[in-house]
């Protein structure tokens, strides 16, 4: 006898999850899904209930992590186990005293300066660019290094260009982003990049010769080249970013201050800092950047001028 077919508000339900879960970005929600799984590892050894967790449970599982973790770690797991609450309809508490408790005394005990990006300059991004060679590999590097700067791109809007996105005009270039971190709703910007003052470090002239090496005609424009010279048809993940980075900061020499860390953000907040410095608006960086938050996009500036704007230079010391 054939299966009864489900209730259509099974099927309902069932659709509304998923579009629930679509509401996060790709990374988030890999992330999301390996941080569920571990706590699911960590109940099933303990023979705890995972869903849904009592705030002991969780508590407990955040202890476990205290002096191996980071607190943003620690933090996005947390997350990770509200959401999964949430979606199955269970009650989830995270300011519960156990809860809440529990993380302070893991901040007091194990807490640590975060290290955050270092913001690439734009002597930096020179130095880099002058690693590049004339290869294939070189090329494409040049080009994604100095796109990404100059439209302050995250690492996920820069892999996800098109070919399609891309119109060239005299003064420079229009890029359309289809979609970002913070354009859930997919209504997509556009980005003007113009000509750079140098031919060395013009981004829309890298970019128009890593096209016309590459012969991209259309699909992703930033792809793997293997060891044989050879173009890839699928675009490069979002983690190439940082192994290209890292690769060619280790070929120009490039250091980062000590207490940061060189990474594909530090192309986007170096692009914030070298603009405010050279006296752009706030309203115009925030518009190029696509930043929601005023505090957050300040956060770059003031820390480029914690010298210069420093009141203990007025104490004539």
């Amino acid at each position: 006898m054939p299966p009864l077919p489900a209730p259509p508000g099974v099927a309902a339900l069932a659709a509304a999850r998923d579009y629930a879960a679509g509401a996060y970005a790709e990374a988030t929600r890999r992330a999301y899904r390996a941080d569920w799984a571990d706590f699911l590892g960590f109940c099933r050894a303990a023979g705890f209930s995972p869903l849904p967790a009592a705030p002991q449970t969780v508590a407990a599982y955040l202890a476990s992590m205290a002096a191996s973790h980071a607190a943003s770690t620690i933090a996005r797991r947390l997350a990770a186990i509200g959401q999964a609450h949430r979606l199955a309809g269970e009650d989830w508490q995270p300011s519960h005293p156990v809860i809440r408790t529990t993380r302070q005394g893991i901040a007091r005990r194990h807490g640590s300066a975060v290290r955050r990006s270092a913001a690439l300059t734009t002597a930096d991004i020179r130095k880099l660019v002058a690693a590049c060679a004339g290869d294939l590999a070189g090329l494409r590097d040049c080009a994604l290094i100095l796109v990404g700067f100059a439209g302050a791109l995250r690492r996920g809007e820069l892999v996800g260009i098109d070919r399609e996105h891309l119109v060239f005009r005299d003064a420079g270039l229009r890029l359309t982003l289809p979609r970002s971190k913070t354009d859930a709703a997919g209504e997509g910007a556009e980005l003007g990049i113009p000509q750079g003052t140098r031919r060395e470090t013009c981004p829309v002239r890298a970019l128009e010769a890593w096209l016309a090496a590459s012969d991209c005609q259309f699909g992703p424009v930033f792809r793997k080249v293997d060891l044989w010279g050879n173009i890839e048809h699928h675009r490069l993940h979002p983690d190439a970013v940082r192994q290209i980075l890292l690769r060619r900061a280790g070929q120009a020499g490039l250091e980062v201050p000590p207490g940061e860390r060189l990474s594909p953000h530090g192309l986007r907040a170096g692009f914030v800092t070298e603009a405010y410095m050279a006296g752009a608006r706030d309203e115009q960086i925030m518009a190029h950047t696509r930043h929601a938050d005023l505090k957050t996009m300040r956060g770059y500036v003031r820390r480029a001028k914690l010298l210069t704007d420093s009141p203990a230079g007025l104490l004539g010391l």
